[in-house]
């Protein structure tokens, strides 16, 4: 039996899994130690939780996946409208590097997961699918490339497929940032960790936005002061961002520059912000922004693990697992031994390589929490949350959709 969750009762859980996942990693040393976002520790409780409950007695829960999408397509807005073209320049040729290192990975993945379907016997199609369809690409691209798979090329179950394996993403990219970059941070000396005194102190000190060190989403625990007006505002530019990204997409439908909607909702706030300060030199409230976009991001991912469905995972065929823990393994390597290396082999690069971690096997939500869950314990890095939102949400978008198109086109 299957029990359908409006959204208010979607909300209530999703901020039940969030104080839940803040107490075990506060409870819990390992978590803490090891830098496991909270959406991601107490999504997975719940996730586990749900699994028992549908084996003992068949029940299950699904989610509100319209209000799951309007957090996340806030969050990317939010992205959006942080991207000051003054603050982006300042990635210089580290931004420049990074989307080469990460443009190199979705081949390297796409290879992976190719080859090692053609090595077991199933259709090559399938090893694309449990590579930068899914992984790089996440929910929305596997929703969408999987129709496309089933309806053009035969591939049985490809939307089933794709959805399982953005899901196992998720999780092992929420997983694995954290402990890497924690495993770098230490091999180099490269970061001391802070005591609870020191982040509860941090916390408390509002967040000065006229600071030139100011980065969008560098310190979700921070507070921030902003005013009802602010807040109405700044709503105001999120429901353009998300009116714009809805239009988009249905006007883009069907030709050469079609494009999930979540990319419209980034691309619309990128264009709002610039025009605004740019044109009319009406200054953008960023508090405002980053209050809304952190919480957005927060509830996204609670939302996207309690609405998993671990039994879909256990009857992956064999094959399958193989593929996604090579892929997992591959991932981990790439970051430490390439993203880690040319992006300067220092600290900010190892809060680089968790972000990737984070989209290259989930999405830029996940990306973005790995490399909170890090700076909350190690102090900030303003280059990450310069490089990875804007690389993670629309960059990397576009990269893989040209590299699917010419793989389905020249290669299987």
């Amino acid at each position: 039996m299957d029990f359908t969750f409006d959204a208010f009762y979607t909300l209530i859980a999703a901020v039940i899994v969030l104080l839940l996942g803040r107490y075990l990693v506060n409870k819990i040393d390992f978590l803490k130690r090891y830098n496991i976002p909270e959406p991601v520790a107490g999504g997975l409780v719940a996730a586990i939780i749900s699994l028992f409950v549908h084996n003992l007695w068949g029940y299950s829960i699904t989610t509100s996946a319209e209000l799951q999408t309007s957090f996340m397509l806030v969050f990317f807005a939010s992205i959006g409208l942080s991207a000051n073209f003054a603050k982006l320049r300042e990635g210089g040729i580290g931004l420049v590097i990074f989307l080469v290192a990460i443009s190199l990975f979705i081949i390297v993945q796409d290879i992976v997961g190719i080859s090692l379907a053609t090595v077991l016997g199933i259709d090559p199609l399938i090893g694309l699918i449990a590579g930068s369809v899914t992984l790089t690409g996440g929910h929305g691209t596997a929703g969408a490339w999987g129709t496309i798979l089933e309806n053009e090329h035969g591939i049985e179950g490809a939307l089933v497929i794709g959805m399982a394996s953005a899901t196992f993403g998720l999780i092992i990219g929420g997983l694995i940032g954290g402990p890497l970059a924690k495993l770098l941070i230490n091999r180099y000396a490269l970061a001391t960790p802070r005591t609870d005194a020191q982040v509860e102190k941090r916390d408390n000190t509002p967040l000065d936005i006229s600071s030139t060190e100011y980065i969008p989403f560098e310190y979700p625990h921070r507070v921030r002061l902003i005013t009802a007006d602010n807040a109405i505002t700044t709503l105001g530019l999120f429901a353009a961002c998300l009116a714009f990204a809805e239009f988009m997409t249905g006007y883009s439908k069907g030709t050469a520059f079609e494009l999930p909607t979540f990319v419209w909702a980034l691309a619309g706030g990128v264009i709002l912000r610039n025009i605004i300060e740019g044109v009319f030199r009406v200054q953008i409230f960023d508090r405002a922004i980053d209050v809304f976009g952190n919480a957005s991001l927060s509830l996204y991912l609670a939302m996207a693990l309690l609405s998993l469905k671990l039994w879909q995972l256990v009857d992956l065929a064999g094959p399958l697992m193989v593929i996604l823990g090579a892929q997992t393994i591959t991932m981990a390597l790439y970051a430490a031994f390439v993203t880690f290396r040319v992006m300067g082999r220092n600290y900010d690069a190892a809060v680089l390589a968790a972000g990737h971690c984070g989209f290259g096997m989930g999405a830029t939500p996940t990306a973005v929490a790995n490399m909170q869950a890090i700076t909350n314990m190690y102090g900030a890095s303003h280059k990450a949350f310069l490089i990875v939102p804007l690389c993670g949400a629309f960059f990397v978008d576009l990269i893989n959709a040209t590299v699917i198109q010419v793989i389905l086109k020249f290669v299987v």
